[in-house]
């Protein structure tokens, strides 16, 4: 089931009755009710938003992402469930046995299709994807060779022009796709805790102060999804995180993936991946699901 996505910007109390979040609007004293289980991640944003304890621990019991905003409106902070899955300790220790191959192969299978998404998504938009098949088709082990970089090099020229350049820092749409980057990092670091894993231990980041290494890893064939719908507002002339663009933005957990035999929202998609890595670290299978972008 596609669970709700909830964005809090005015000033309000957040608490729980009988299994409802209960929202009451500081200025209006209006009252609003959802049923926890149909949530999937929620968005705090403005600074003068209470939250109850209980509330929190009912989030955590259902496996609802809670995102937590700086005073600049920026998520900084997310709040996971530790114990998302019924077998979790096994799943730890599939996961940290690993072999270094296996992670290698793993990594490898994570490059291709980030590239041939990317690669769909310029065909999508009108732009030479084709560019990007060298890329994608001499992948080795690890990515030894860094195709993925030079990829991206490409890539992002490719997309927006040659005065582009990807920075966390630069000019627009790096803002917009600074956004994008952090929902979609939230919702895999959801599905992989939900799938019984650990977001700490990656494939191939291993930053020492990075607690969502994982995350990193398996967020890459999204990405994508993420850019193509920061291109469409940029195309729009959209050029500042306003409460409309961020919404927007958000919408990205609701968009269509396409897997072999099946289409899923984004945000059920990442499940059936993370599910695969789990799978594939336990030996059942060997090769990871991703979808194919369309």
């Amino acid at each position: 089931m596609l669970k709700r996505t909830l964005f809090f910007g005015k000033p309000s109390r957040l608490s729980v009755k009988d299994k409802q979040l209960v929202i009451e609007i500081k200025e209006t004293g209006e009252l609003h009710k959802a049923p926890i289980e149909d949530i999937g991640f929620v968005v705090i944003e403005n600074q003068q938003i209470s939250v109850s304890l209980p509330l929190l621990q009912e989030f955590m019991s259902n496996n609802v992402a809670v995102i937590f905003c700086d005073a600049s409106h920026m998520p900084n902070s997310m709040l996971l469930n530790l114990d998302g899955h019924h077998l979790q300790s096994e799943m730890f220790r599939f996961q940290i046995n690993a072999s270094e191959p296996l992670k290698k192969n793993l990594w490898k299978q994570t490059v291709e299709a980030k590239i041939r998404n990317q690669a769909a998504l310029l065909d999508k938009s009108g732009k030479n994807g084709n560019i990007l098949k060298p890329f994608y088709c001499n992948v080795k082990s690890g990515d030894t060779d860094n195709r993925e970089g030079a990829a991206a090099r490409v890539y992002w020229t490719e997309m927006f022009g040659t005065s582009f350049i990807r920075d966390r820092y630069g000019e627009c749409p790096n803002n917009l796709l600074n956004y994008a980057y952090i929902v979609l990092r939230a919702a895999v670091a959801r599905a992989i805790t939900g799938s019984g894993l650990l977001p700490t231990l990656g494939l191939f980041h291993h930053n020492r102060y990075n607690a969502f290494c994982l995350a990193d890893d398996l967020m890459e064939p999204y990405r994508p999804y993420a850019d193509e719908v920061v291109s469409g507002l940029f195309q729009k002339g959209e050029k500042e995180l306003t409460t409309a663009v961020k919404a927007e933005i958000l919408k990205i957990l609701a968009n269509d993936t396409y897997f072999e035999n099946t289409t899923r929202p984004l945000m059920v998609g990442l499940s059936q991946t993370t599910a695969s890595l789990a799978r594939c670290f336990s030996g059942e299978q060997k090769k990871m699901v991703y979808p194919e972008f369309k």
